[in-house]
């Protein structure tokens, strides 16, 4: 028993050397069609194993080396790219109609923010590894790589929606219209000012940059699992939002679905995830579907996507505590779209179904209703590395198929 194993990256190069030929847009979305008129690498699968190292080729956009992903999760919802700043370079100035989020995957360096028009007053801010923050919604920006080692960083957005939508390039990348309620160029603290609220059960992190996303705090949300700490943060006032989440050594997350487009980047240890189409039921082994869960490896600096109404589960066989940086577009409680709520089963007088069981018309597994064969194989696998499991016992339920 063990499903389709993805290990490492799987590469597309048919769609990355080649211009649109006539016949072939027809059947490419705009987003597909720009992505192809990048003349980068584009790499898809369900899992790139280490984002740091995908093959990368100099793009007009940046001005310096960058690759597409596009994993099967993503789905349209979401895009991503890796861009490489050479020491003491900077990537063109960048302004575009989407949102994006941007985490540092290596090196140090500076960027600057302003206004159209406004390239006098400049906010100017800091960042190292696994620095996260989001270039408010239209401005222009610009990265700066301040040492003497290639800065590699991960790029976030909703341009597949955006691009799709509008399919006009000049009204994306070209567009005089200032979003002056989401940014202020006089603002000096726009990308220092923090505040924490609790939202129903979840606690949500309202900053415009995050300095480690490896050792941010995170607060405890056991209902996803023994020992698991999750803290969603908003940024940007931005409807494409996220979370950061960590489980101890020797645990797995319970098992769970949701709206495609959720990139899950993991920023500490190792270990691996099954993922398996609802439609297979709560317990896929038991009924006989094992070769039709995917099962990805992972460790820093893994990216890979559930795809929509997919089950999925995270699994820690690394000897320290894993932690997985979460991007999901349709934000969260700042500026929800309906459909996050419709794709993440919200339940009236529950909350998000992600935190709910099943059994309550959520979208959780609860441990007592998982598949009986998931604890005892990723106890096998502890052993052989010489871990010990930490998982609570309990009693698997009868009545679940």
């Amino acid at each position: 028993m063990g499903g389709c194993q993805f290990g490492a990256s799987e590469r597309r190069s048919d769609m990355t050397q080649q211009k649109t030929r006539p016949g072939r847009a027809l059947n490419l979305t705009a987003y597909q069609r720009w992505m192809e008129a990048q003349q980068i690498p584009l790499h898809t699968g369900h899992i790139v194993f280490d984002a740091r190292l995908v093959e990368r080729k100099p793009w007009a956009l940046t001005g310096t080396p960058a690759a597409f992903i596009d994993l099967i999760g993503m789905e349209g919802f979401s895009g991503m790219q890796v861009v490489e700043i050479p020491p003491g370079g900077a990537t063109k100035p960048q302004k575009h109609l989407y949102q994006q989020l941007i985490c540092i995957l290596e090196g140090h360096g500076t960027t600057e923010v302003w206004q159209a028009g406004e390239a006098g007053r400049k906010s100017t801010f800091e960042w190292g590894p696994f620095s996260l923050f989001s270039p408010p919604l239209n401005t222009s920006y610009q990265l700066y790589n301040v040492g003497s080692t290639p800065v590699i960083y991960l790029a976030v957005n909703d341009a597949p929606m955006m691009i799709d939508l509008f399919h006009n390039l000049d009204f994306i990348f070209n567009n005089p219209y200032v979003f002056a309620e989401r940014y202020d160029a006089g603002d000096g603290e726009y990308f220092t000012r923090e505040e924490r609220v609790l939202n129903g059960s979840s606690m949500v992190w309202r900053t415009n940059f995050i300095d480690n996303v490896q050792e941010a705090l995170v607060d405890a949300q056991e209902a996803k699992g023994a020992g698991v700490k999750i803290t969603v943060f908003d940024m940007a006032q931005n409807s494409l939002a996220g979370h950061l989440t960590e489980w101890p050594v020797g645990r797995y997350h319970k098992s769970h679905h949701h709206q495609g487009g959720a990139i899950l980047l993991i920023a500490r240890s190792e270990g691996y995830s099954i993922m398996w189409p609802q439609e297979l039921g709560v317990r896929p082994y038991q009924n006989h579907f094992d070769d039709q869960i995917v099962t990805v490896d992972w460790g820093p600096y893994s990216v890979f996507s559930p795809p929509t109404k997919w089950f999925h589960q995270h699994f820690n066989t690394g000897r320290e505590t894993a932690r997985q940086l979460a991007f999901r577009p349709g934000g969260s409680s700042e500026n929800p779209t309906g459909f996050r709520r419709s794709g993440n089963r919200y339940v009236p007088g529950k909350g998000q179904g992600v935190y709910v069981s099943y059994r309550d018309g959520g979208a959780l597994i609860e441990y007592e209703d998982e598949d009986p064969f998931i604890k005892p194989d990723f106890e096998k696998r502890l052993k052989a590395l010489g871990i010990e499991s930490k998982m609570p016992d309990f009693a698997y339920n009868t009545d679940v198929r």
